[in-house]
């Protein structure tokens, strides 16, 4: 039987098929995510889709919201108890950490206040009045500080929502999510593409048996798309599935990912408290988050106590100089003040409520504790929610390639 073509364009046929499924799986991994944002003429465009009529935005970038709920619902459910965690701060170590500044701020505030208020008598009050309401704010700032943190330990999850602060961030800078995928699925990616080669080379010594026998101008192109689908769909369940150890044959078999646990576990939590769950985020999300008119309310009746023991001494006369209603609205104004200026001097603490909390600790053995069933959750849901998506663009790619080949090769 003689061959209707050079014989070294059938040699080709399995390596050029080996480089559709290598180039398929990366280019369907680059679109899975990015780019970050729509990138194209938005002429017409579904909700929560990433294609448009003209464009694209990376599928995991699309859903962004979405995708970092499911993943930080297994955190906030699984990993990290906030209140656990905010007991571990020393409510009186908290306070000694904080006395410096709070001292500086009350000092400011009462002599801005003071001068607002009363500017002649403040003026000419003895220096030796004026100290004894530092001393006094010196004796009772610890008191303050350490009653408003076991407050804030007691009422913790009133003030602070740790997943809706973890998802806005995702959403607001779409590069963490991306990273959190990457950076835990990084050696499953390499795989992907890898993987892409050596399955579209066989797939490609079958495709070069048929082309040996039948010319069809349409084989090529579905062909393309068989490798481009079928490499796409071997690749993402071999990453997973199975997801515990099982035996054929005498040798154990588990998905790749899988098999990863411990190691996926120290990025993990890496990754969440480096770019995420850091302590200056989680004050952040408490002073202006949702739930931030708790914190305030909680804290102003606390500066409110703090205030009425500074200002005793001087109250009988500070009332004489402006009059008891104005000397309550004086104390109310302190309050505000101070609930304003807390956000300025709170990075005191940082160093210690970080180390602390140690969250980064907590996460990653939990996560190590974790059955594998609730482990898969970490990565799979970049790939679940849009997985015939995946396939199908890997099929849609190689079919283009596929065409090509007819038009280079076989014409």
């Amino acid at each position: 039987m003689a061959f209707e073509y050079q014989w070294w364009e059938y040699f080709l046929i399995p390596w050029i098929a080996g480089f559709v499924g290598y180039i398929t799986n990366v280019l369907a991994l680059q679109l899975t995510f990015y780019p970050l944002e729509f990138w194209g003429i938005p002429l017409f465009r579904l909700k929560n889709e990433p294609w448009g009529i003209i464009g694209w935005q990376g599928i995991i970038p699309t859903k962004a919201a979405k995708m970092a709920s499911i993943s930080f619902d297994l955190m906030t459910t699984r990993l990290l108890n906030i209140q656990e965690v905010f007991h571990r701060l020393d409510p009186e170590r908290f306070a000694e950490v904080m006395d410096d500044a709070v001292l500086l701020l009350m000092d400011k505030v009462i002599n801005e206040v003071a001068m607002e208020y009363m500017p002649e008598t403040w003026s000419k009050m003895p220096k030796e009045v004026k100290d004894d309401i530092i001393v006094t704010a010196d004796h009772e700032s610890g008191s303050f500080m350490t009653e408003f943190m076991r407050d804030m330990q007691s009422h913790v999850d009133d003030v602070v929502d740790i997943k809706e602060m973890c998802v806005n961030a995702c959403v607001e800078n779409k590069h963490l999510i991306v990273k959190i995928f990457q950076e835990c699925g990084d050696k499953e990616f390499n795989f992907i593409r890898q993987s892409g080669f050596y399955f579209g080379f066989l797939f490609g010594i079958i495709q070069m048996v048929i082309w040996f026998f039948y010319t069809g101008s349409w084989i090529m192109p579905v062909a393309g798309f068989m490798v481009g689908w079928a490499t796409n769909w071997l690749a993402l369940k071999v990453i997973f599935k199975p997801i515990r150890p099982r035996k054929f044959s005498g040798i154990t078999v588990q998905g790749i990912f899988m098999k990863r646990q411990l190691e996926v576990s120290e990025i993990f939590a890496r990754v969440i408290c480096v770019e995420i769950l850091h302590i200056k985020a989680i004050w952040t999300a408490i002073f202006n988050g949702r739930l931030s008119k708790n914190f305030y309310a909680m804290l102003r009746a606390h500066t409110l106590v703090f205030t009425e023991k500074l200002l005793v001494e001087i109250e009988s006369l500070a009332v004489v100089a402006m009059g008891s209603q104005k000397f309550l609205q004086m104390k109310e104004d302190i309050a505000r003040k101070v609930m304003d200026k807390i956000p300025d001097v709170i990075d005191s603490s940082y160093q210690y409520t970080q180390e602390a909390l140690d969250m980064e600790a907590t996460i990653r053995e939990k996560m190590k504790a974790l059955p594998p069933e609730d482990f898969e959750g970490v990565l799979h849901p970049a790939f679940e929610e849009d997985e015939i998506q995946l396939i199908v663009l890997g099929g849609v790619l190689g079919a283009i390639v596929g065409v090509i080949q007819i038009f280079t090769l076989f014409s």
